[in-house]
């Protein structure tokens, strides 16, 4: 079907204004299709356009007094032609239940057997429920019936206004919402109920995870009113659209979706299992960034893709800062640091990198690509860096100029630019074109030297840009010195892009003592990879088990791995690191992070002799961390998840697993057995009969994922040639299970096993990318990539693939930053090669 192009948005904006939707929906006709009516009335300057709809069955379609043949629909296009001043549209059709997240989801509860719906319009997939003007610069009220069976619970953007007989629910009007915004909640629901500030607040979840939502209900509905009161304070508009419901729904693809009244989350948010702290914090700023969303994307929408950064960035900004302001996780911006600005990084570092704000984006299909760590955590990198620069004050008044002037509108970067400029009387457009119209990341090298007394003689901060991308940018960086035994001195510094080919010198530090460590960028105030110099890099093993700051060890393990990352200091260097520092290391984030993003590196980059050797080592770090931690906390779960992942001790999987030698304050509950056997599983020492059992004693719907990764990883002929069947062609399973599938299928253990896959992936995924919605077809090429297949042959496959003309534009971009990251995995080889000869 064709997306919506951003000329044809333009022209249809400028030619209807669209004054209601009327949408009745039957809920009860079974479990492939459900009925869709939609009466929209709307203004037109022009004779034609047109409405998107996304039928099983279209029924029938009335123009004001005039009934259209269904048979005019061409694809998704409703031609709409003889228009009046004032119209009226009418649509009633059958549309058909998904698995796949969009449109309106339908999920059949595996421990109970109850039927959960939920909608889910993003990016343009209202068309899925009901016919619209489906692109966001079209906004307008909608008011919603559903019939539904009558012991069901149904929820909506909207109030309930009447319950008119059993099994009907009819809802207020909305205020001016975008179409993707427009979503729902049916079935047999449990819900929990509070109110604050005038404000009423629900929670919902399936009924099988009741006990779990209710051991946390307390938390969410503290954090919920922390942030709630936070963005009171920080903005003059109160929260717009009346209740603030927030439903945890199953299979659903995205972390969170902002609908106005009833925020959608993933349900793996109701935790059934012990989690770490970070876990929690994690949850906290997806509720904190959803809430930022009432404002930036509900009550002031962009107008085209081209400016999403309006939407993610702010949120992404405003989610961490409320987050760490306002609730019990205020180390937030350390989390932030190191583990949503490495997502950030790397995105920028890619092939397909684009600027945060791009000058165009063609159509919607791309604009689905740009949801990505450029368009969040640099965007709001960015933001953070313009906070520095203008002040608190400034940019909180800018703000509030914005909706003030936008409310229930929608605006451009133009728009936001204008209201920042006049409350700083700071000009920004030099400001916008080089951090928000230019891609690419900078990176930022401490160049020191010291005399023979042991002070600094000249401290440079040396700014490059990557040749392709040339832009160099101002920065107001912290430069904090820190002495072996942790304590710290910080100045703070513009970095002038236009003197002295980006070199700024450090006069103030001239003379100065010269530190273990200097680190620039302390305190994170700035998007930009950073360098150490030789000298501060020899030192971090001493430093980071005596250093008190969270976020600056967070800046240092980052600069480490990213260092590694690019092949400038081997990945067996990290490893050492890991060894040295990382049992001394109390911040939960930071031991998950690390043990992640090393043990990708250590799978890509070193041959599996080396591999097995490295994995050794950081299991033994992981186990005196776990020694050290106490029973129960945080620490112990995170070291132990570390243990799991890198441990070849079958032994040691197995007991643990049966319940022995299990460190005290360690529960092997449902989540912990997932993880001990599927390491077994990749090891080879465990199969489709612990699976099976595994399977029988956790029948839900996340053990039925937990299951199908392990499926997936047995070392066996045939288990992967089944896997291989559900990743390339099974339309029948859901999204969850089919990406659960490609996730577990690679595993670096099984190499030989897996080699006939690599030639398989590049030949199969064209077809099986067009079998599936643009979303789940991305995300499973992405896990499905041969991505422990290091070698030039794999890569070769990759440019032959991506030659062809016929891949889709989420295809060509999975692939295209896949190789890259290959390409950047022999480079690291080879030059450990070269080393070693």
């Amino acid at each position: 079907m064709p997306s919506l192009s951003r000329a044809e948005a333009t022209a249809r904006g400028a030619s209807i204004t669209v004054e209601s939707y009327q949408v009745d929906l039957d809920l009860t006709g079974g479990g492939e299709w459900f009925r869709s009516r939609v009466t929209i009335r709307f203004r037109a300057t022009d004779a034609d356009t047109f409405a998107e709809v996304k039928p099983a069955r279209l029924l029938a379609v009335r123009l004001n007094d005039t009934d259209l043949d269904p048979a005019a629909l061409a694809d998704n296009r409703l031609p709409l032609t003889g228009l009046a001043a004032d119209n009226t549209l009418t649509v009633e059709a059958e549309m058909a239940y998904t698995n796949t997240g969009e449109g309106v989801h339908r999920f059949v509860d595996p421990a109970d057997g109850e039927t959960y719906l939920y909608a889910m319009s993003f990016l343009d997939d209202v068309q899925r429920i009901f016919a619209a003007f489906d692109q966001p610069d079209l906004k307008a009220p909608v008011t919603l019936s559903v019939t539904a069976p009558e012991h069901w619970t149904v929820a909506a953007n909207a109030p309930l206004a009447a319950n008119p007989a059993p099994g009907r629910w009819e809802f207020a009007p909305t205020l001016p919402i975008a179409t993707y915004f427009f979503t729902l909640i049916a079935g047999p629901w449990h819900v929990r109920r509070d109110v604050h500030d005038g404000i009423p607040l629900g929670v919902y979840c399936r009924r099988s995870l009741a006990e779990h939502l209710d051991a946390d209900a307390e938390e969410i509905f503290t954090v919920t009113k922390q942030c709630l009161d936070r963005f009171h304070q920080l903005f003059d508009e109160r929260y717009p659209f009346g209740k603030y419901d927030q439903a945890f729904v199953p299979e659903f693809n995205a972390g969170a979706m902002e609908n106005p009244g009833l925020v959608t989350f993933r349900d793996d948010y109701v935790f059934r299992s012990a989690v770490t702290d970070s876990q929690r914090e994690l949850r906290a700023t997806t509720i904190a960034h959803e809430m930022a969303h009432m404002w930036f994307g509900d009550l002031v929408t962009m107008r085209w893709w081209d400016d999403l950064w309006l939407n993610e960035s702010f949120a992404e900004y405003l989610g961490t800062r409320v987050t760490a302001e306002a609730t019990r996780f205020d180390r937030a911006w350390t989390t932030f640091a190191l583990r949503r600005k490495a997502w950030g990084y790397a995105a920028d570092q890619r092939p397909s990198t684009h600027p945060v704000a791009p000058e165009r984006v063609a159509d919607a299909a791309e604009g689905l690509l740009n949801f990505d760590g450029i368009s969040y955590a640099k965007g709001a990198s960015v933001l953070r860096q313009l906070v520095a620069w203008l002040g608190d004050e400034a940019f909180l008044a800018g703000l509030n100029d914005h909706f003030a002037r936008h409310r229930f509108g929608n605006a451009t970067l133009a728009d936001l630019l204008e209201s920042l400029s006049a409350s700083s009387g700071r000009e920004l457009t030099d400001w916008a074109e080089c951090w928000l119209r230019t891609a690419q990341v900078n990176t930022l090298r401490a160049e020191v030297a010291v005399d023979a007394d042991g002070r600094y003689d000249e401290v440079l901060i040396a700014q490059t840009a990557p040749s392709t991308h040339p832009v160099l940018r101002p920065h107001r960086i912290g430069v904090g010195r820190y002495a072996v035994d942790g304590t710290a001195e910080r100045i703070e510094v513009d970095l002038d892009p236009k003197t002295d080919d980006g070199r700024t010198r450090l006069v103030a530090l001239t003379g100065e003592p010269a530190a273990a460590v200097l680190l620039p960028n302390d305190g994170d105030l700035t998007f930009a990879k950073i360098r150490l110099d030789a000298a501060s890099a020899d030192a971090v093993p001493l430093l980071l088990p005596r250093l008190a700051d969270p976020l600056a060890r967070a800046l240092l393990w980052g600069e480490a791995l990213d260092a590694a990352t690019d092949g400038e200091r081997p990945v067996t260097g990290l490893v050492d690191l890991i060894v040295a520092a990382l049992p001394a290391e109390t911040e939960v984030i930071i031991v998950e992070d690390v043990l992640a993003m090393s043990r990708s590196l250590v799978d890509r980059y070193l041959d599996p002799l080396a591999r097995r050797s490295a994995l050794a080592r950081i299991a033994t770090a992981c186990r005196r961390l776990l020694d050290g931690a106490a029973p129960g906390e945080s620490l112990q779960l995170a070291a132990a998840r570390g243990l799991i992942a890198t441990s070849t001790d079958v032994e040691l999987l197995t007991g643990w697993l049966a319940g022995r030698d299990v460190p005290d304050g360690l529960a092997v509950d449902a989540e912990l057995r997932w993880a001990l056997l599927g390491r077994l599983v990749a090891l080879g020492a465990a199969g489709a009969p612990e699976i099976a059992a595994e399977v029988a004693a956790d029948p839900s719907a996340t053990g039925a994922e937990r299951a199908a990764r392990c499926r997936a990883a047995v070392a066996d002929p045939a288990a992967k040639q089944a896997a291989w069947e559900i990743i390339v062609s099974n339309t029948e399973l859901s999204n969850r299970l089919v990406e659960a599938t490609a996730e577990g299928f690679w595993q670096p253990e099984q190499s030989e096993l897996t080699a006939g896959y690599v030639e398989r992936y590049f030949s199969d995924m064209p077809a099986a990318a067009r079998l599936r919605t643009p979303w789940v077809a991305d995300e499973v090429a992405k896990l499905a990539f041969p991505r422990h297949a290091v070698s030039q042959s794999t890569r070769e496959a990759a440019a032959a693939l991506l030659a062809r003309d016929d891949l889709t534009p989420g295809l060509r971009r999975v692939v295209t930053d896949a190789d890259d990251d290959l390409r950047r995995a022999l480079v690291a080889r080879t030059a450990v090669a070269a080393t070693s000869a």
